[in-house]
């Protein structure tokens, strides 16, 4: 539907409608009552004159003396009442007192108002229906308000619809098509969806560009990888002296971790999963195969490893996320840990892994912190390790005091 005033404009005249179709209702049932009111009244009197045909009385009086006024209304009199009306429920009589030709005293004019006025039982009759019209009237400007509001306000629910549709967590390239901003006019609801599809439009174009850029880089930077391994293996077979060997296992490990480098920062650019997040693995090989990988570091330093597998637990996640996080944790273990200052301790729990290792005076006073412990200074890996474990919902942090520094991966 087009429309072709502002949001605030199209409010107002929804109120100023209801409003408006509202008193003329009201206007119309007090009319009503009125008019229903004085063909009664007329009724009863005609009623009480048929009822005493052919003697025809009149129920209005009028009496110039004090003599000549009913009984009932004698004692009431002689107290000099000033002029005015006067109404006696008990003797269903209405009185006024007016002045008379007789400046001495004034005259009366009575209205016997018995077998006009309605009973009580009618009373509450009338009090009912009247009752029931107000709170029919009532319901009736209810939902007269309701209908009118939400047609003034339909686009803000279209708009609201369409944006509930679009799961921020999952934007494909074609969320900002679900806006369709041309269903709305220059207005402000317009404007903001012209603005919101715009903005998705932009993520939608940004995620497509990221997509892109870590399909191609993984092509890209896995293929020299997988080159320089394929010429170190054949520079294994053939005859070196001690000095190329160990070059070259410097350059097989530089190689590893570079590879491991690679797939950490590839994943964590990845917008969509692979779908190993639900995946159940051990802990245990994987702590083995950390060691195993950054044993080199040790290489002179006469540093024990101990292992305290308390449990043997499973987790459920990403494998590869918590290789790398668990890699990086090792590294740094073993990289900051000097000669003699051993063991460095691994213990295995439950629901998380602790990497203890002396500290010395090097490490940065900046890493001794809680769950939010810096990128820098213990170890450049942690802030990718923290990244890796929002993305799996797991937890890490680094405690250090004086003697020991203890980094805690928990699930």
């Amino acid at each position: 539907m087009m429309y072709r005033h502002s949001l605030r404009k199209r409010v107002a005249i929804a109120f100023a409608l209801c409003v408006a179709v509202l008193s003329i209702v009201w206007g119309f049932a007090f009319f009503a009552a009125v008019r229903l009111s004085e063909d009664r009244v007329l009724t009863q009197q005609l009623q009480v004159a048929a009822d005493n045909y052919p003697a025809i009385t009149t129920n209005l009086r009028g009496y110039d003396t004090l003599d000549n006024l009913p009984q009932s209304l004698k004692q009431w009199a002689q107290t000099n009442p000033e002029l005015g009306l006067y109404e006696f429920d008990s003797e269903e009589l209405h009185v006024a007192v007016i002045a008379s030709n007789n400046k001495q005293s004034p005259a009366f004019v009575v209205f016997d108002v018995a077998g006009i006025e309605a009973s009580s039982s009618e009373d509450w009759w009338l009090l009912l229906i009247i009752s029931g019209v107000v709170g029919t009237l009532g319901m009736f400007g209810f939902g007269l308000g309701i209908v009118v509001m939400r047609r003034a306000v339909a686009p803000v629910t279209q708009l609201a619809k369409a944006v509930a549709d679009i799961d921020p967590e999952k934007l494909s390239s074609e969320d900002h098509k679900r806006i369709d901003s041309s269903r709305f006019t220059d207005d402000e609801v317009g404007m903001l969806a012209r603005t919101i599809e715009q903005t998705l439009e932009r993520i939608s174009a940004f995620v497509a560009r990221e997509r892109y850029f870590t399909d191609s880089a993984s092509h890209e930077l896995r293929t020299p990888i997988t080159v320089i391994t394929g010429a170190i293996e054949l520079l294994a077979q053939s005859s070196l002296s001690i000095a190329d060997e160990k070059a070259l296992d410097r350059i097989r490990r530089a190689t590893v971790d570079m590879k491991t480098t690679i797939e950490m920062f590839l994943w964590l650019a990845r917008e969509s999963d692979d779908g190993l997040y639900d995946e159940q693995f051990l802990v245990m090989p994987l702590v083995n195969q950390a060691i195993d990988m950054q044993r080199h570091l040790l290489s002179g330093k006469l540093v024990d490893v101990e292992i305290e597998q308390l449990t043997n637990p499973i987790v459920h996640g990403h494998p590869q996320a918590f290789s790398i996080a668990l890699n990086n944790l090792v590294r740094n273990a073993f990289e900051h840990t000097l000669t003699d200052q051993g063991p460095i301790i691994i213990r295995i729990k439950e629901r998380e892994l602790l990497v203890t290792n002396q500290a010395h005076n090097n490490i940065e006073s900046s890493c001794i912190s809680t769950e939010a412990s810096s990128p820098h200074g213990y170890g450049l890996g942690l802030g990718i390790v923290k990244r890796l474990c929002e993305r799996n919902g797991w937890s890490f942090s680094l405690l250090a005091d004086e003697k020991n520094v203890v980094a805690r991966l928990s699930w």
